[in-house]
This record gives C-alpha cells, sequence and structure tokens, in this order.
C-alpha cells in the first residue's frame, strides 16, 4: 500500500463499512427520474435543478454529434473535471463522486452513445470510434477551455484518445481500472509474463460470477459486504438495458490496437488507480502502463474490485482529489474538510 493510501480512512473492521442509507438511494433515483426535461416537440431543453444537500444547481442537457444526442448534467463552478463512466453505467455512475467535488469544481457527467439517457438520431451507431469525437463536442458545447479527465474502465478509451489527440486541453488525466485503447500484447515480456499469471489464476472468476448472478464489475466482496451497494449498480447498469452490451464489448476489444508505447507520448500528469480484486482489468497491467508513462503514479487499493470509484469513494476522491491538488487543482487551507 503506498503512503497516501496509508493516511487515507480506511479500515478493516466490518462495522466501519460503507453502506448506502435509504435517504440516498431514494435520491439517486429521484435524480434519475426527473433529470430529463422534453419539450412539447421532443427536443431536449437544459434546466437549472437544485441539488438536495448542495447549494449548486445542475444544469442539463444534450449535446448532438454524428447521429447521437449525448446527455450530460454540470453541477458546481470552478476548474472542470469531466467523468466517463464504463459498460456498467451511465452519468449516475458517479452519485458519490458529484457531491464531493462539486463544492471545488465544475464537476461534468454525460452518458456515453448509447447509454441511458442519451439517444441515437437517424442513422446513429454505437460506435466506441466515435466516443472521442462525442467528448470533444461536449467540452466545446460547455466552452471549456481545459478540462481534469477522470476515466473508469470503457470510458479510458474515450479519456486516452482524447488526451493523446488534445493534450493542450487536458490538465491531468485519471484512468481507474483501464487500458484504454492499448493492445496490452504489445508491452514488454516481463509485464506480459506478469497478465499471463493473472490470467490463469483468475481468468475464469468473471463468468464464474456472472453464473451466479454477480456483476463482475461490482465484485464478490461487494455483494457481501455491500449489498444494497451492489443492488445500485445493478440497477444502473439496467438503466441502458435496450443496450447490447456484448455486441459493444466485442467493437471494444477490436478497438485494442493501440501500441502500449503510445503511452510514452503522454505530456499531462496521469494518475492510475487498480483494485487488488479486480477480475475484469488485470492489476499488473495498471502497473504495466503506468511505468511507460512519464512521471506517472499508480495506487492500488485493498479489499477492492473492478469498480473502486463505487466501491470505495472514500479513498478514490481522496486520491483524485490530492491528484488534482497537486497538480495545478483547487488548493485548501491546511486541516480544511472536503466532501
Amino acid at each position: 500500500m503506498s503512503d497516501s493510501l496509508a493516511s487515507l480512512p480506511w479500515s478493516n473492521n466490518s462495522d466501519r463499512r460503507p453502506m448506502i442509507s435509504r435517504r440516498d438511494f431514494t435520491k439517486v433515483a429521484s435524480i434519475a427520474a426527473g433529470s430529463l426535461f422534453l419539450s412539447s416537440d421532443g427536443g431536449a431543453q437544459e434546466k437549472q435543478a437544485p441539488v438536495t444537500g448542495n447549494p449548486a444547481a445542475v444544469r442539463s442537457g444534450f449535446v448532438q454529434n454524428a447521429g447521437a444526442e449525448i446527455y450530460y448534467e454540470q453541477t458546481g463552478d470552478g476548474p472542470p473535471i469531466v467523468f466517463a463512466h464504463g459498460l456498467g453505467g451511465n452519468h449516475l455512475s458517479w452519485w458519490q463522486q458529484v457531491p464531493y467535488f462539486s463544492p471545488h469544481y465544475a464537476c461534468v457527467t454525460f452518458a456515453h452513445r448509447g447509454f441511458s439517457p442519451s439517444r441515437l438520431t437517424s442513422g446513429g451507431t454505437v460506435d466506441p470510434a466515435l466516443f472521442e469525437d462525442d467528448l470533444l463536442a461536449l467540452v466545446e458545447h460547455l466552452k471549456l477551455a481545459e478540462v481534469r479527465l477522470v476515466a473508469q474502465s470503457m470510458g479510458g478509451s474515450t479519456c486516452l484518445n482524447f488526451t493523446l489527440r488534445y493534450p493542450q486541453r487536458v490538465r491531468a488525466l485519471v484512468m481507474a481500472s483501464t487500458r484504454g485503447t492499448v493492445d496490452l500484447k504489445t508491452l514488454d515480456g516481463a509485464d506480459r509474463k506478469a497478465i499471463e499469471a493473472w490470467s490463469a489464476e483468475r481468468g475464469g472468476m468473471e463468468a464464474e460470477l456472472l453464473k451466479r448472478g454477480i456483476h463482475p464489475a461490482a465484485g464478490e466482496r461487494m455483494v457481501r459486504e455491500q449489498p444494497a451497494l451492489e443492488f445500485l449498480y445493478r440497477e444502473i447498469d439496467r438503466l441502458s438495458a435496450n443496450l447490447d452490451k456484448d455486441a459493444l464489448r466485442t467493437k471494444f476489444r477490436a478497438a485494442w490496437t493501440r501500441p502500449a508505447s503510445d503511452l510514452k507520448r503522454l505530456s499531462v500528469p496521469v494518475l492510475f488507480i487498480s483494485g487488488k480484486e479486480d477480475v475484469i482489468f488485470p492489476p499488473p497491467a495498471a502497473v504495466a502502463l503506468a511505468n511507460l508513462v512519464p512521471g506517472a503514479k499508480l495506487e492500488s487499493v485493498p479489499e477492492t474490485g473492478h469498480s473502486v470509484y463505487f466501491q470505495r469513494p472514500e479513498i478514490f476522491n481522496r486520491l483524485v482529489f490530492n491528484f488534482f491538488e497537486a497538480h495545478g487543482g483547487v488548493l485548501l487551507p491546511p486541516h480544511a474538510e472536503i466532501g
């Protein structure tokens, strides 16, 4: 465990495990139900909606790009952070991050094309090759000259491609449980062997969890220790039930063609975060990728699966906040409380 992790609020005491209260769940559900306004002709409208317990307002709307309307929400003021969700999520996935960061940053969450409430228009397709351009359209629509990017799993492909193409528009990048679009077979021999050893030990666990009705991105520990949280994860995933995620997953795997050496070209600060119990993304891959990025930082979180941001938000949020603070983000007075 790194020194920064050792200083975070963490305990193995089962009585102190974070749980979702009924109030929290109701708040998320109410946001999901009320976040979308449509005009009489079916077109999207932006709105201002107060967030309970947070003085900031939520600005929401759609951005049109290449046959899709990309839904987004912006909460708070300050330097902008854009959060890019994974295959099992949408903009609501970041419900534990937005209240934490929005008193200090403008938090932008969005749903990738094909994920509810984003929608396709005539001729539109759910093509991962368009995700990067969708992000650019969103950033330009909101007139964000420079952004901080937080990417989870699938969102890593969006954000890595964007950062490599538009480095002048990215202040810092967080890559959580993701390879982006990197072909892990292009890593050096020692790194490939470490990943192969992980695959030999855990490679079949994803399918085994699915057979048992457990979402692999949530993991067995979340089911056992935080059943309400795992239920909420599955409910958010179900919001995009009409999307063929198996077909999309196949498209993503076909897009894993970027040479690992491309990461050496990254000129922005990068933080990699992984869960030690991840059964989807190999933690040894995070180590290998971080070693390729000049000056990159790596944090590995114990007793945590694929979704560190969802399962251990108190750790994830502090790691990301401190990382941004160290790279031109909001500076807090000593001993100031956040979140």
